[in-house]
């Protein structure tokens, strides 16, 4: 087994796209769930 440094360099890029994606997906289960929160809250008619 070879110890490359360059390899952890090459695949930065991977690993901010990944870590991209889970931000997204989790921002989006954050905005799906404010959203269902907001619409099925009852309303106070007083």
């Amino acid at each position: 087994m070879k110890f490359n440094p360059m390899a952890f360099i090459d695949n930065l890029y991977y690993m901010l796209v990944g870590m991209a994606g889970i931000l997204i997906v989790i921002g989006v289960i954050i905005l799906i769930t404010m959203f269902l929160n907001k619409a099925t809250t009852p309303k106070n008619n007083s």
